[in-house]
């Protein structure tokens, strides 16, 4: 019953202001039972060579990965799975539903993955909280989009896998979110993972773009890890010249 989640891919709380999302979504691997490896979130097309390079550090194949735990089906979240040709893929049914009655098009979900992904084989589609894997629950939680899961892994450090229901540590912290499509409902959803993350002393709360956290005695959040974000661009004419921009946190705010 008993599995180990670590980040393969780490969230960013990020937005591009000129070129569309950037999409940097976090993406987990989780061993467990019976020899199930399961990667929570796929990401997005442009971290497939970097996904593949995490996973030959943390010594498993894509041929390897058992199964596949979809929160939603937006493209940065969702758009890697065909690269893992023997896992089973668990997504939402209303969540599903939901992304192929939408026109090609539509700006977060990506409509050839989807229809393809509704044709897998192996496809479970998860109605009543339960999976086929011992050990892992989820629920529904509303708000970024209507049919978003929260999954919940046992271990011996419990995992609660966020992805976009709480993005970052600002909207666990405030209530609040800034991209969704009912405020009421998501500000909901948020204190309940808020709650739920409490109950138990020792839980890793994976957000969808921000590092994972851990609560402290006093119940304040506190990163696991350090961030690792930069961008390396060819500005001038002299090839090799590379200018780095450092995203980890040191740019002034406001």
């Amino acid at each position: 019953m008993s599995w180990t989640v670590e980040v393969l891919l780490q969230g960013y709380p990020g937005k591009s202001k000129y070129h569309g999302g950037l999409g940097w979504s976090t993406v987990a691997l989780a061993r467990g039972p019976g020899g199930r490896i399961a990667l929570l979130d796929t990401g997005g097309f442009g971290a497939r060579r970097r996904l593949l390079a995490q996973l030959q550090e943390a010594g498993v194949a894509p041929e390897a990965v058992t199964d596949l735990l979809l929160t939603h089906l937006h493209y940065d979240h969702c758009l890697n799975w065909p690269m893992f040709p023997n896992a089973t893929p668990h997504v939402g049914a209303a969540e599903l539903e939901m992304a192929l009655a939408l026109p090609d098009g539509d700006p977060l979900y990506p409509e050839f993955t989807v229809r393809e992904l509704a044709r897998h084989p192996r496809l479970r589609r998860l109605r009543d909280g339960g999976t086929d894997l011992p050990g892992v629950h989820y629920f529904t939680a509303p708000g970024h989009t209507l049919h978003h899961l929260v999954f919940v892994l046992k271990g011996t450090r419990r995992c609660i896998f966020s992805a976009d229901v709480a993005k970052n540590r600002a909207e666990l912290a405030s209530g609040r979110a800034d991209m969704t499509l009912d405020a009421a409902a998501h500000a909901a959803s948020i204190a309940r993972l808020n709650a739920l993350w409490r109950e138990v002393p020792g839980t890793v709360l994976m957000p969808g773009h921000d590092l994972p956290l851990a609560l402290d005695d006093a119940g304040r959040m506190v990163p696991l890890g350090e961030r690792a974000c930069a961008i390396e661009a060819q500005l001038t004419e002299e090839f090799g010249n590379i200018t780095r921009f450092d995203l980890t946190g040191a740019a002034r705010h406001g």
